[in-house]
């Protein structure tokens, strides 16, 4: 009965079951979900799994907003893969300086070498916190992301492990916040932000703080 009952607890986990959590994605459809500035098919669902296709894309967002979270997802991309989930975001502008967004991006590529400042890299607040760690798995592997945010504090966990942690409110350099007025925002959608490169997304799933 324990070995059952820790396999139920497993299985529960896998499908972000976890206690407390709404799933935002329901391996069918896009129900939910609103495409804003999309590219050829946008993005698309096959066998359970979203895409975000290299000849589609766009922002694909949360049809709700959302102020104080825990946001889990789990991601895979091509080599040299290229996307980002925006956070507390409007639906107009560059989301990335109107919003935040948490960068999903192979940064060990060829392609980016010697080209990419510490807040490009992957899991990083992008050109404001930088990520501290790296455990990206390889292209073509499933990771393991949840991004907290809770007021001004902010940690992105990447498989298992802390790779980002800041506090917004410690933000205050002038030029920075004129660059990224996004930084003081309290509430928005959550969406996925496609950038021309094939990456795929299950197991969607969010907690209200």
């Amino acid at each position: 009965m324990k070995t059952f009952a820790v396999l139920a607890f497993t299985a529960c986990a896998a499908f972000g079951a976890e206690n407390g959590f709404t799933q935002l994605f329901d391996g069918k459809t896009t129900n939910g979900w609103q495409l804003v500035k999309g590219h050829g098919p946008g993005y698309v669902v096959k066998d359970g799994v979203l895409v975000c296709l290299k000849e589609g894309g766009g922002n694909l967002f949360t049809a709700k907003e959302y102020k104080n979270f825990v946001f889990r997802f789990e991601f895979k991309m091509e080599p040299g893969g290229n996307n980002g989930v925006g956070i507390r975001a409007p639906l107009q502008g560059d989301t990335a300086y109107s919003g935040m967004e948490i960068q999903i991006l192979d940064h060990d590529h060829a392609r980016y070498k010697g080209k990419l400042k510490p807040t490009q890299r992957h899991g990083s607040v992008y050109d404001v916190i930088p990520a501290k760690a790296d455990t990206l798995k390889p292209a073509g592997e499933w990771n393991s992301e949840e991004i907290r945010i809770k007021g001004g504090k902010i940690r992105v966990t990447l498989n298992g492990k802390v790779i980002t942690e800041g506090d917004l409110a410690k933000v205050t350099d002038p030029a920075v916040l004129k660059k990224h007025p996004g930084v003081r925002r309290t509430q928005g959608h959550i969406g996925f932000l496609g950038h021309g490169s094939h990456v795929e997304f299950r197991n969607i799933r969010v907690k209200e703080l």
